[in-house]
This record gives structure tokens, C-alpha cells and sequence, in this order.
């Protein structure tokens, strides 16, 4: 195999694997090449990596060492697209009823989850993060995306038990917005003691149902390792319930009588 065709394969594989150690005798064997050769194909593919603002490959010394690729966005690029989200959330036509917005669009062309995934990804890098847990339905996007470039799984609270995924736990948690009681289940298969679990959901406005998420950690003696959500409500700021999260973006006004929208750049910016 040509050094050329190398980089290709080994770049390929490495982006399929996000924070999985790799080791340098495994890829020797795979693709027939000595160790000197491989170390010197990494170190190009990891100048890249930076160079195009992906993320970087880190270096494990030792017997059991190796590379893991570690997906993060550049400040610069992650700026521009926070930036383009705004601009496409403050079209007045997706406003609804309540302070609400249509982003079933956004939620549902994959490019775009993708590189919101990888935004929070870089953010919840460092917290040991071992699953990424949301709540039905639109969440579940985003949870899979996050979920994919830090390389675990995803748990799916429901608002409704299923017969298909056995004996649960629920809770009930006031929602934030509405002030009503409603309930929220978690199979017990899904998550194990201990778990270090990452919050993901698309939309929050006083911080109810990520709170009932919250709660229902506490059955199972997981920990809870960061919050993300897609956008915030501004104007529920006084009554939230949650205070410690990130956002990509903020709804500053939305008004639906004046079909007025204003969106800025959440608090997640300055935690890459």
C-alpha cells in the first residue's frame, strides 16, 4: 500500500473511532507498515486535524499507549456556525404560538445535528461523560450526535412506559413552564450505577423537564457530568430551575403577535 492510500484509510478509520485508543501496533499490522512509518502517517494526520479545526489526535505513551482522536472544533469555526444558526432561527416564520420555534428542520438535516453534536462534544470532552441521556422526542437528534463523537450511548427518558422495554423507574417533576405535574420513565435496563451522564435536549425555557432528567438520576446513583441544550428561552430566566448548563443559542424576543425574533449566541462559545 502506497504511503498515499495509508493516510486515507488510517484517517478514515481514525474518524470512525472518536476517543478510542488506538495502537500504533494495531494499524502496523492492518496496513503492513512499520511503526516509524505509522508514527510519521499520524503526525501528519494530526496536523491536519488541527490545521482544518477538527480536533487533534492524543498521544498515550507507553506499553498499552496509542492515539485517540479527540473531535473538537476550532474557536473560529465554531463562531461561524453559531453564527449561521442565528441567522437561520430568526426567520419570523418559525415562530409559534408561546414563544416557541419550528427547528424540526435544523433537528432533522444531519449536517447540521452533526456539527451541533461535535460543538457539545468539545465542551463535555473532559468530564468523563460515560452515557448521553435525553427525554422523547425531538431530543433524540442531538443525543445521538453528541453521543457519537464521544463514543457512548444514548438513553431515552420517556413521558410513557413501553411494553417492549420492561420494568422502569418513574419520577414526577413539576414542569417548569406550565407548572403541571407530569412523569417521566427510565427502563431500569438502560443505565448502570454509577454512570457519569451528559444531559442533551433541544429547546429549555424555565428548566423543568431537564430538572425531571436531573431527578431521575438520583434513581439509579448516577452523576451528573454537564447540561446541553440547543436553544434557551431568555425571558424564563427568573424561574428557571436549572442554572448550571450550556446553549448554543439564546432567544433573546420572540414575539409572535409582532412576528419579531431576535437570537443570539449562547453561553456554550466560551466553554470550547
Amino acid at each position: 500500500m502506497k504511503r498515499s492510500e495509508r493516510l486515507v484509510a488510517m484517517t478514515h478509520f481514525i474518524l470512525d473511532q472518536p476517543r478510542t485508543l488506538i495502537s500504533l501496533p494495531f494499524f502496523s499490522e492492518k496496513y503492513g507498515a512499520a511503526k516509524s512509518s505509522i508514527s510519521e502517517d499520524l503526525g501528519i494526520i494530526n496536523t491536519m486535524f488541527q490545521h482544518e479545526g477538527i480536533g487533534y489526535l492524543e498521544t498515550i505513551s507507553g506499553a498499552a499507549g496509542g492515539v485517540k482522536y479527540i473531535p473538537v472544533f476550532s474557536e473560529d469555526y465554531s463562531r461561524t456556525f453559531v453564527n449561521q444558526l442565528c441567522d437561520r432561527l430568526e426567520d419570523p416564520e418559525r415562530l409559534l404560538p408561546g414563544g416557541y420555534l419550528f427547528m424540526s428542520d435544523i433537528l432533522g438535516d444531519p449536517e447540521t445535528t452533526r456539527n451541533i453534536g461535535r460543538m457539545f462534544a468539545s465542551a463535555f470532552r473532559d468530564k468523563g461523560v460515560d452515557v448521553v441521556m435525553t427525554v422523547a422526542t425531538k431530543g433524540i437528534p442531538l443525543a445521538y450526535a453528541v453521543a457519537s463523537y464521544l463514543n457512548v450511548p444514548v438513553v431515552i427518558a420517556r413521558r410513557d412506559p413501553k411494553i417492549s422495554e420492561g420494568s422502569t423507574v418513574s419520577i414526577n417533576y413539576v414542569s417548569g413552564s406550565t407548572r403541571k405535574i407530569q412523569t417521566m420513565v427510565l427502563t431500569k435496563r438502560s443505565l448502570q450505577e454509577g454512570s457519569r451522564v451528559c444531559i442533551i435536549d433541544d429547546f429549555m425555557k424555565a428548566g423543568g423537564t431537564i430538572n425531571g432528567m436531573r431527578n431521575l438520576l438520583k434513581e439509579f446513583n448516577a452523576e451528573l457530568a454537564g447540561i446541553g441544550v440547543l436553544a434557551e428561552a431568555e425571558d424564563e430566566e427568573e424561574d428557571r430551575v436549572v442554572e448550571e448548563y450550556l446553549s448554543l443559542v439564546q432567544i433573546v424576543n420572540a414575539d409572535d403577535r409582532r412576528s419579531t425574533i431576535e437570537v443570539r449566541p449562547g453561553n456554550l462559545l466560551e466553554n470550547i
